[in-house]
């Protein structure tokens, strides 16, 4: 006998099964549409975003009118601004403070740090430090002046007073062959970065015979034998004592500190 149709089961609830049950909940996915008060929320946001630009670039209210420096003792203020090139009437926060920096610093030797910051609304400021020679190098009737780093920054024609003139007299020296000119230069520095003040501004000349061969040629005809670098502010301290003791001495030997020495008047 051929089997008739099959029949459809039913739920208790007379559905029959496997037919989804409607749902009330609305499609998740559906699109929503903003409210006026969003609307008016987000354009509001917009228009802030485009006013900020356009007043920090397009606006006549946030540009470069002036540019002001300090810190110039031998620089002038007309040269440093030269040399910054600062655009001005360009907008201020478009200004390149790291280029300008690194401008000065390479054409302005004598520049040891500069600082280039904003002045809101209508400034830029640059706030220079110097590099200050704690030795002088003769060369062709001119001095080139080394700062405390070793750096040769300037040349000038007339030597600055205060300063002393390093020589340097190592060209026969079998320490040329360990020690080259800058590394006795940095020695020299390092000598003059450990005087105390009052002999520091007595000292006229720093001689280099060798590595540990330093000597100090002071006023009055004065001579301190330094010796090496070696133990700077031991050395400092005890030719401090040395001259108390023996004011009339012409000559002083501190290159061993343990037993220092000075002699003639």
């Amino acid at each position: 006998m051929a089997a008739g149709p099959a029949t459809e089961q039913k739920s208790p609830s007379g559905r029959s099964k496997g037919t989804p049950r409607p749902s009330s909940r609305p499609d998740a996915r559906r699109f929503r549409v903003p409210g006026p008060r969003a609307l008016l929320v987000a354009f509001g946001a917009l228009a802030l975003v485009a006013g900020g630009v356009w007043a920090l670039y397009g606006s006549a209210w946030l540009r470069v009118e002036r540019v002001s420096i300090s810190g110039t003792e031998v620089l002038t203020p007309a040269e440093v601004e030269r040399v910054a090139a600062v655009p001005v009437g360009a907008p201020m926060v478009s200004v390149d403070t790291g280029s300008i920096e690194a401008r000065l610093r390479e054409r302005l030797p004598r520049i040891d740090t500069v600082d280039v910051v904003r002045s809101w609304p209508h400034g830029i400021g640059l706030k220079v430090t110097e590099r200050k020679p704690v030795l002088l190098m003769e060369k062709g009737g001119k001095f080139i002046e080394v700062d405390a780093g070793g750096v040769r920054f300037a040349t000038v024609a007339t030597a600055p007073r205060g300063v002393p003139r390093l020589v340097l007299a190592a060209a026969g020296s079998p320490s040329l062959r360990r020690f080259d000119e800058d590394r006795l230069l940095a020695e020299a520095v390092g000598v003059t970065g450990e005087l105390p003040e009052k002999i520091a501004q007595d000292a006229r000349v720093v001689r280099i015979a060798s590595y540990d061969s330093i000597t100090l040629e002071l006023g009055r005809g004065r001579t301190v034998f330094w010796g090496s670098g070696e133990d700077g502010a031991v050395k400092a301290r005890v030719l401090t004592a040395l001259m108390k003791a023996t004011p009339k001495a012409g000559h002083f030997d501190v290159s061993a500190p343990t037993a220092p020495a000075s002699s003639g008047s």
